[in-house]
C-alpha cells in the first residue's frame, strides 16, 4: 500500500464508522475502497467486514447509556442474528455477489419508508411515540415475524452487509422500541452478533487481508464513537431524520449502481 492507499482506506473506515453509528451502511463506503485500491470483491467483502465490527463496539459503547435501560432486548435477535450472519457468510464464498447485491437497494429502500412511517403509525394506533414510555412486550406474532425478518437480514449481512442497520431498526421499530439512541445501540450489538460469526468464518477460510483489514479498524472505532456522540448531540429527532436521509441516499447509490 502506499500513502493513497492509506489515506482511502482511513477516510472510508471512519466515515464507514460515523454512518454505522448514525443509522448503518458503513460498507457503502470500505468495499468500494478496497475494490478502488485493487482488491476482488468477494476479498474486499470479507475484509470489510473483519475492519467494521470493532468500529459497532466502539459505536455501542458510545450508546452504552441507553442500552443499559434496554438490556432485555439484547437478548431478543440475538439467536437469529447468529444463524443469519453463518448462514450469509458461507453463502458469499459459494456465490456470485451478484445474487445479493440486486436486492440490497430494495431491502434498503423498504425498510427506510418503515422507519419513516414508524412514529405515524404508531400515533394512529395511539400509541406513545415518548421514548421514556414503557415498552411493553410484543404480541408472540409480531416477536416471530420480527425474528423470521431479522434471520433474513442477517443473512443478508453476513452476504454482503450494505444497509443493515437500517434494516434493524425497522425491525426495532417494529417491536415497539422508539429511542432512536437505544435502537441504535442495540442495532449495533446485533450487527456484532451477524459480522462476529461472519468475520471469524472468513478469517477461517483465509479470506481476509489483514494490513488493509488492521488499517481500517483504527479508522473505524475512532468513527464509531465519534458518530454516537454526534448523534446523541444532535438529539433524538434529527438523528431519526439522519437515519431517513442515510437510508434514500444508501438505497439510491445502489440502485444507480445496478444500472452501471
Amino acid at each position: 500500500m502506499d500513502a493513497t492507499h492509506v489515506a482511502v482506506l482511513l477516510g472510508a473506515s471512519a466515515g464507514a464508522g460515523v454512518m454505522n453509528a448514525i443509522a448503518g451502511g458503513g460498507t457503502i463506503l470500505t468495499y468500494p475502497a478496497l475494490l478502488a485500491i485493487g482488491d476482488g470483491a468477494v476479498i474486499a467483502n470479507a475484509t470489510s467486514t473483519v475492519a467494521l465490527l470493532p468500529g459497532a463496539a466502539a459505536s455501542m459503547f458510545g450508546y452504552r447509556r441507553e442500552v443499559e435501560t434496554h438490556r432485555q432486548w439484547l437478548r431478543t435477535l440475538a439467536l437469529p442474528s447468529i444463524l443469519g450472519g453463518a448462514l450469509g457468510s458461507v453463502l458469499l464464498l459459494l456465490t456470485p455477489e451478484k445474487l445479493f447485491a440486486h436486492l440490497a437497494p430494495v431491502l434498503i429502500l423498504f425498510a427506510t419508508v418503515l422507519f419513516m412511517l414508524q412514529g405515524y403509525l404508531a400515533r394512529r394506533a395511539g400509541a406513545s411515540t415518548d421514548p421514556s414510555t414503557p415498552i411493553a412486550a410484543p404480541p408472540l406474532g409480531r416477536y416471530l415475524a420480527a425474528s423470521l425478518f431479522q434471520f433474513g437480514v442477517a443473512v443478508y449481512g453476513g452476504y454482503f452487509g450494505a444497509g443493515i442497520g437500517i434494516l434493524m431498526l425497522a425491525v426495532l421499530g417494529f417491536l415497539g422500541l422508539k429511542d432512536i439512541h437505544a435502537m441504535n445501540g442495540l442495532k449495533n450489538f446485533f450487527g456484532m452478533c451477524i459480522n462476529g460469526v461472519a468475520a471469524l468464518y472468513f478469517i477461517v477460510r483465509g479470506a481476509v487481508i489483514w494490513p488493509q483489514a488492521l488499517l481500517m479498524v483504527g479508522g473505524a472505532m475512532l468513527g464509531g464513537y465519534a458518530g454516537a456522540r454526534l448523534a446523541r448531540h444532535i438529539g433524538r429527532d434529527k438523528a431519526r431524520l439522519a437515519v431517513v436521509a442515510i437510508g434514500l441516499f444508501i438505497a439510491g447509490l445502489l440502485f444507480f449502481q445496478q444500472w452501471q
